[in-house]
């Protein structure tokens, strides 16, 4: 069993094919592709959001709080089999400060400690620590699976920082039935074919080359959450459906 802890700002803007294609020029100048990019390639990320029966979490993160955490069980294998690695990841926003914790076991170990409380023994201190973290989110919220969301990413690290991350994430996915990662991706895109979801992850500045890139390409920052944006579009596919209704009664 390993464990993560990311501590970061986590800055993110949408592009379009022209932005992105015009961008691209440039990052292999100051940065290399991750190491799951093999070949230049993309890979799959999948991800089961968890929640309460109200939707509460989701709902006050959208409300944009000082503070705000949630829970995703992740999955780098489409589909997912129950001996397959996963991580189970804490993430909470500080006043813009994103933090990032996670331990990783298998599927089935993953459901038998979100259905039933029964984790793994820990082999390590720290990983026992992230487990309390995650026993006292369990025991503040009765939360069950609400959200699949899945996507293809490129990934990039800085060549002097490793800390400094870029993600480009295409074929946004979302589902809120079959919420299980032992099915393939499958479900509603929430933006275009022609765009593109760009992350910046840095623990101190943004580097001058970048900022100016961005400045160049007109590419401003926006306040995008993936599980947020398929909520709002389940919302108003309720609203205009209840219309629907009350117009043909």
């Amino acid at each position: 069993m390993a464990i993560n802890t990311f501590a970061r700002k986590e800055i993110k803007f949408l592009l379009n094919m022209k932005q992105y294609e015009s961008l691209m020029e440039l990052i292999p100048t100051y940065m290399n592709p991750d190491k799951f990019c093999i070949g230049g390639k993309e890979y799959g990320v999948y991800n089961i959001y968890y929640d309460t029966s109200d939707d509460f979490l989701i709902r006050e993160s959208l409300s944009k709080p000082y503070y705000k955490e949630k829970i995703r069980l992740r999955s780098y294998f489409s589909p997912a089999s129950a001996d397959d690695t996963v991580f189970l990841e804490i993430k909470k926003k500080i006043g813009g400060i994103v933090a990032k914790r996670r331990v990783t076991m298998t599927l089935a170990q993953s459901n038998e400690y979100l259905s039933h409380h029964i984790k793994p023994a820990p082999d390590k201190y720290i990983t026992e620590q992230v487990f309390h973290e995650l026993d006292a989110f369990l025991n503040m919220y009765s939360v069950a699976p609400k959200q699949y969301i899945s996507y293809q990413r490129t990934a990039f690290f800085g060549k002097d920082n490793n800390d400094f991350r870029i993600t480009f994430d295409r074929k946004i996915t979302e589902r809120r039935d079959n919420l299980t990662l032992t099915l393939p991706s499958s479900g509603n895109q929430i933006i275009g074919q022609d765009q593109r979801l760009m992350e910046i992850k840095v623990s101190d500045s943004i580097p001058e080359w970048l900022v100016n890139k961005l400045s160049e390409l007109h590419i401003y920052k926006t306040s995008f959450s993936k599980y947020g944006k398929a909520y709002e579009e389940y919302i108003h596919s309720n609203i205009n459906m209840n219309r629907s209704v009350y117009a043909n009664v």
